[in-house]
């Protein structure tokens, strides 16, 4: 298959920049056509865990042959990010001594908090700055915000969800982070969320001076499994949102209360896809087995871990292999009927993997782009 062996090389790559341990090449890869694997990289947003995996694997005694320009290629992107990130952690501090000096009580999701999971927190590719927040914070933070937005999006309703610019970053405040696959989903993910500000289910992460909430592992857990399994049932799942599931569960294996756990994906009926994602994130990522619950190594798990793979790196991180050219062309509902062929698309990917829920979730899926497409959201 061409290209497959710079696909492989990703993966050695990247599982080594995920773990502690480093894997032997052994010059098993001796064309590695370096810019592709630079491309799928950055297609995934995971160019600077890739560019560690480089640095340490070139730093063994047996290594692929790497030239020095080659190896800048993906050191200079990596410092790009890593300056990123200092930059947006000064931000999110900012940020939050705001919050926190009015009376807001909102905790960061994902992104900057998740990020210091990783072995190196900076070398994580950050995106927007995403806060959640419960009714009254929603309230609260829109009217303290929004003065100081240079853009704002129209609320989508359902998810309570605000989108704004404020200098160069991106920050979205969630009311709720229900996913709109189905209620039963949905009303597990409420309850989480309850249990994040009503039981003050939280841990903290010392940002310089200022101490930012996040969510607790085990609500952490949930709340970004179904995050990254909305992106994948609506068309836009990278690889760097498995990669900080694997990363939280890996740092907090010994105070995630697994039967917890485990009840709730079962409430949700998200079995089978939890089983599969752990497949792929043993077989691909290099996950260790042992801080993954549920991880089942029958082979029809192995199968479905394959399929996901290959939908997940035809799409890119939210969507972006898609041709997108399209948004800049035609009016507002004939782009949103553009993007639903996508989504019919996506259900025959899909039900190969998922059948049942594929088929179960597409209605809602349907007739929640509907609803936004009304509403003009």
């Amino acid at each position: 298959m061409p290209g497959l062996v710079h696909e492989e090389a990703f993966f050695v790559f990247l599982r080594v920049g995920l773990w502690k341990e480093c894997i032997e090449i052994n010059g098993q890869f001796t064309a590695i056509d370096f810019d592709r694997v630079l491309s799928l990289a950055e297609k995934q947003s995971v160019i600077g865990i890739v560019a560690y995996g480089v640095e340490r694997i070139t730093a063994q005694e047996h290594h692929p042959d790497v030239s020095l320009t080659e190896k800048l290629k993906f050191t200079g992107k990596a410092m790009l990010i890593e300056q990123r990130n200092v930059a947006m952690n000064n931000f999110v501090g900012e940020l939050f001594g705001r919050l926190q000096n009015n009376g807001i009580n909102a905790v960061l999701l994902k992104g900057q908090g998740v990020a210091q999971c990783y072995e190196r927190p900076l070398r994580r590719s950050c995106g927007d700055v995403d806060l959640l927040l419960d009714e009254d914070g929603f309230v609260k933070a829109k009217r303290l915000l929004l003065p100081i937005a240079s853009d704002a999006g129209r609320e989508f309703e359902y998810e309570r969800h605000q989108a704004l610019v404020i200098g160069p970053w991106s920050v979205e405040l969630h009311g709720s982070q229900r996913c709109g696959l189905s209620s039963k989903i949905d009303a597990v993910i409420d309850e989480v969320q309850k249990t994040v500000f009503e039981e003050d289910d939280v841990r903290y992460w010392q940002n310089g001076n200022v101490k930012v909430p996040l969510p607790g592992a085990n609500s952490d857990v949930i709340m970004i499994f179904t995050h990254f399994l909305k992106h994948f049932y609506k068309g836009g799942l990278g690889l760097k949102q498995i990669c900080d599931w694997c990363r939280l569960l890996w740092t907090y294996r010994e105070s995630i209360d697994v039967q917890k756990v485990e009840s709730r994906i079962t409430r949700m009926g998200l079995v089978s896809e939890w089983k599969a994602f752990a497949a792929f994130a043993v077989k691909y990522l290099g996950m260790p087995v042992e801080a993954m619950p549920m991880y089942d190594d029958a082979h029809k798990w192995n199968r479905k871990a394959e399929r996901i793979k290959a939908f997940v790196l035809s799409v890119g991180t939210f969507g972006q292999n898609r041709d997108m050219s399209y948004y800049g062309k035609y009016p507002y509902l004939v782009r949103k009927c553009i993007s639903m062929s996508q989504r019919v698309g996506d259900l025959v990917s899909h039900s190969l993997i998922f059948p049942l829920d594929s088929l179960r979730f597409f209605p809602r899926i349907i007739f929640n782009g509907l609803r936004s497409a009304m509403r003009g959201e």
